[in-house]
């Protein structure tokens, strides 16, 4: 396996509620942090993964606003905008520039700020990611949206409703010792099947990621290009971004997200290696059912069936196939546009040993997946040391 595109710089902020900081404070940090680990490398053009800055918080040309703020005046900016797969989508943007050869460097920044808005008007802004005539408009947003689909998904496929626990149980079991996680504390014992018990939602508190603000950052150049000798070399060996009916109602089968499954076939393909030989997967666990369904795309588990995946011996940091390892959109906290390159981030900390107790023994191989809406745009990159 090769690949012409590494990893040359990683940065990132935690996640949060950061009702003092800025988008482009958040952002400046992240960027600089990643120039910062590459030794200093200046990109030569920005892709800035971003979905509620013109409508949250009222800014955009985005481009122009980070190049300037951490004084790469004049080098190419540009937002990217996929909903929640912004940040997956800019960092396939990246990828792309270098891989192409238009370009020795390229950086992807993934950067939200949701608490600029607050109260109802926040989920009017997250629902532009449905279709807004045929969804938005008739009153759903993307959490009622999920929670339709689950409960579809409990009738057709009768899993008892406490089997789907181990997502959040492990999520938040990584996110413990993430120092960068919006919830830094393991669930208790029992936790999720006393919430599933009191509550009349389809979707509990355990069920749901939290959205948040954050930045991360990653910098790519040329395999060719020279590296920090202290850091493990990160190669991107297949990335793919594949879209699918907006709506929901215009699929043949509303639980099958054909997207996700095409965008990790193609990166796999391109890279030339199979889903089983993965390492870990950082899937886009906006929800429980989001776990379940991505791990069937994938090929972990059949149709109908993923939920039985969800257990600490197959999912957890030491598992067959560990997910989340960072704990995932559902514990590090859902920064909506920036989660894929968290993603990105979290995988090369892991391809470079650097994890620390969140660290896969061996780790060699990683698979991240980002999803925007339901699954409408799906974008999959392979990794590897």
């Amino acid at each position: 396996m090769h690949s012409d595109v590494m990893v040359a710089g990683i940065g990132q902020t935690q996640v949060g509620e950061f009702w003092d900081k800025s988008i482009r404070q958040l952002a400046a940090r992240a960027i600089l942090a990643a120039i910062e680990d590459s030794g200093g490398i200046k990109p030569q053009v920005m892709y800035i993964g971003n979905m509620l800055a013109a409508s949250a918080s009222l800014q955009a040309n985005l481009g122009a606003l980070l190049t300037e703020d951490v004084g790469l005046t004049g080098v190419e900016g540009v937002t990217v905008e996929a909903a929640d797969a912004s940040g997956g989508a800019a960092l396939r943007m990246a990828y792309l520039a270098v891989l192409s050869g238009a370009v020795d460097s390229a950086l992807a920044i993934g950067v939200e700020k949701y608490t600029d808005v607050i109260g109802p008007e926040s989920e009017t802004f997250v629902s532009q990611m449905l279709d807004a005539d045929f969804e938005a408009a008739q009153g759903l947003t993307p959490l009622s949206l999920a929670g339709l689909l689950f409960h579809r998904y409990l009738q057709e496929y009768q899993p008892e409703r406490n089997a789907f626990a181990g997502f959040p149980e492990v999520a938040h079991a990584n996110a413990a010792t993430n120092r960068n996680a919006m919830f830094q504390r393991a669930m208790g014992e029992g936790t999720y099947e006393r919430t599933v018990a009191k509550a009349a939602e389809i979707l509990n508190l355990f069920d749901v990621a939290p959205y948040a603000d954050g930045a991360a950052a990653v910098l790519l150049t040329r395999g060719n290009d020279p590296q920090r000798n202290d850091q493990k070399p990160v190669w991107i060996l297949g990335s793919s971004l594949v879209t699918d009916t907006l709506s929901i109602h215009d699929r043949h089968q509303p639980l099958v997200w054909d997207a996700a499954r095409l965008s990790i076939e193609r990166a796999c393909r391109k890279a030339g290696v199979m889903p089983k030989d993965m390492d870990f997967f950082e899937y886009h666990d906006a929800t429980s059912l989001h776990a379940a369904l991505s791990l069937e795309a994938a090929g972990y588990a059949s149709q109908g069936q993923g939920w039985m995946l969800a257990k600490p011996e197959v999912i957890g940091l030491a598992g067959e196939i560990p997910v989340a390892t960072f704990g995932g959109l559902k514990a590090r906290g859902f920064p909506l546009g920036a989660a894929g390159v968290y993603q990105a981030v979290e995988a090369t900390l892991q391809l470079r040993g650097k994890a620390g107790k969140n660290q896969v023994e061996g780790a060699k191989l990683g698979l991240i997946q980002s999803l925007g809406g339901m699954a409408a745009t799906a974008v999959s990159h392979i990794l590897s040391n």
